[in-house]
């Protein structure tokens, strides 16, 4: 963990008593563990620039963003597991052209590799698209990543026409940021995705973040397309509840969509522990069972875990 100048023996002190304190909350719950619909795993010079962004994003947003878990690959997938995270996934994003499809071939061969992780792929909006997605969905993709703020292009596309009709048609979900934080982004917003969905009605999204900071127009749209769905990554967190709150008045609404919300962590690049993230959950006072379909069964259910 990142835990500036303390000691090696403090560091491990650390990370065995949050690994216990992890335990405790899901075997409190009586789950089998976790599951993460949002972390981040991608060949390691794409890890080294979102790391190099992190480090430099205090002078966007105004707050420092230590990296908690910077560690080699390996480490952070035993990290994992220590936790008790029984199912997670390899969001991986381009912000070119000509970078999904050797995305896609690395998350192939990282999910045959990696027992417990979701086979996940991207796209972006290039005249290669449909077909490289074609490729990956009958590869056995089970989930894809859409960053429209990275990207920093339009879910319209006509590009992506063909793109968002094979996942449709498949059934396969897809990780999406498409709100505003933490900084805004040509596109980003409630409005182009209602226009999406307008014409993709059945496309099953998970809008990530719960569409922070405008949850409650996503809240919206959850309610009017039964097939999206939203993460919980990042927020109703101290770190995000500082700058940007979730509305006390929109509470109630996250009980009404108590199946349709999955616990996501944006594990290793989170400024805070990872129990942090599962305590934000529960102290929403929303009732154990809702964090029981949050924190495992909404995503086991997604993706067929036992």
């Amino acid at each position: 963990m990142s835990h500036g100048d303390v000691s090696t023996e403090e560091q491990d002190a650390d990370s065995s008593r949050e690994i216990r304190e992890v335990w405790a909350f899901w075997e409190e719950l009586e789950l089998p563990g976790i599951f993460d619909v949002h972390t981040h795993f991608m060949p390691k010079n794409v890890m080294d620039k979102v790391w190099a962004y992190f480090d430099s994003v205090g002078p966007l947003t105004g707050k420092q963003w230590p990296i908690q878990y910077r560690h080699d690959e390996d480490v952070r997938l035993d990290t994992l597991r220590e936790f008790g995270v029984r199912g997670f996934t390899s969001m991986i994003y381009p912000h070119k052209p000509n970078m999904a499809a050797w995305l896609n071939s690395w998350g192939t061969q990282f999910a045959q590799r990696t027992p417990g992780c979701v086979h996940t792929a991207t796209f972006y909006p290039e005249e290669s698209a449909a077909e490289y997605v074609h490729d990956v969905i009958s590869g056995g993709a089970r989930i894809f990543k859409s960053h429209i703020q990275v990207g920093s292009y339009s879910p319209n596309d006509p590009l992506l026409d063909p793109v968002w009709g094979a996942i449709e048609d498949a059934s396969i979900p897809v990780v999406i940021h498409c709100g505003s934080g933490p900084t805004p982004g040509a596109h980003t917003g409630p409005a182009p995705i209602a226009e999406l969905l307008a014409r993709f009605p059945r496309l099953p999204l998970i809008i990530a973040h719960m569409g922070m900071p405008e949850y409650s127009d996503f809240l919206d749209l959850a309610d009017t397309f039964d097939e999206v769905r939203l993460d919980t990554t990042m927020a109703f967190t101290d770190f995000s509840e500082a700058t940007w709150p979730f509305p006390d008045a929109d509470r109630p609404r996250l009980r009404d969509l108590q199946g349709r919300i999955l616990f996501g962590s944006d594990f290793p690049n989170i400024p805070y522990t990872y129990l942090d993230a599962l305590t934000a959950v529960r102290r929403l006072d929303l009732g154990d069972d809702w964090v029981r379909d949050v924190c495992y069964r909404n995503g086991a259910a997604l993706f067929d875990l036992p």
